[in-house]
Parts: structure tokens; sequence; C-alpha cells
């Protein structure tokens, strides 16, 4: 796919562990998270979730988040939930992206 300013989205991977020694994903968002590439990190965390632990999605440099954005992460978060044996987190949400989640009424499924 070729990105331009509109739809330039990518993600840095770090795996750690926390003090109980359970493994830790980090995906560190930049740019804009658009239906022209919410699949790419659909994808992604979807294989994370299969493989368990706590996954944490930082939006602290993501600039933008459409609707099929936001779409994608309710799919994501949904799909952790239902496997069980992983923990997704998100963190670092700008306050439009939080009023977006208390417009679409998405805060409790996000622990907001």
């Amino acid at each position: 796919m070729t990105t331009t300013p509109e739809t330039s989205f990518h993600y840095e991977v770090d795996h750690s562990e926390d003090e109980t020694k359970w493994k830790v994903t980090t995906v560190t968002c930049h740019g804009r998270l658009v239906s022209d590439n919410a699949e790419e990190i659909r994808e992604l965390v979807k294989r994370l979730i299969s493989e368990g632990g706590h996954i944490v999605i930082d939006f602290a440099d993501l600039k933008y988040l459409d609707s099929l954005g936001i779409g994608t992460l309710v799919g994501l978060k949904v799909s952790a939930i239902n496997k069980g044996f992983c923990k997704l987190d998100f963190v670092n949400l700008s306050s439009r992206m939080r009023e977006l989640m208390t417009i679409t009424g998405l805060t409790q499924l996000f622990s907001l």
C-alpha cells in the first residue's frame, strides 16, 4: 500500500516482561489510523492476542483516528476479552480520542 500524509501510519513493537515475568508487548502507534490502514494494526494485534500476555497499544503519537479505526479497536478489545488469557490496554489517548470514546459510549469497554 502506498502511504500519503493523509493515510500515513506506522508502529513499533517492543517485547518485555513485567515484574511477575508476564509477557508484555507494547505497540507504539504513529500517524493516522484510518480506513486505509486499519487492517494493518488489526492483523498485528490479532496475532499478538493469540500469543497471550499483556498487550499495550500506545497512542501518544497518533494524530488522527477515524470511525473505522475506532471500530478496529473495539473488535480487538472484544477479541482479547473473549480469549481470556490476554489483557489489552490502550494508553496515552489524546483528549479528542477520549472525547470520541465518550460520545460513542465506549469509555467503559476501554476502561477510561
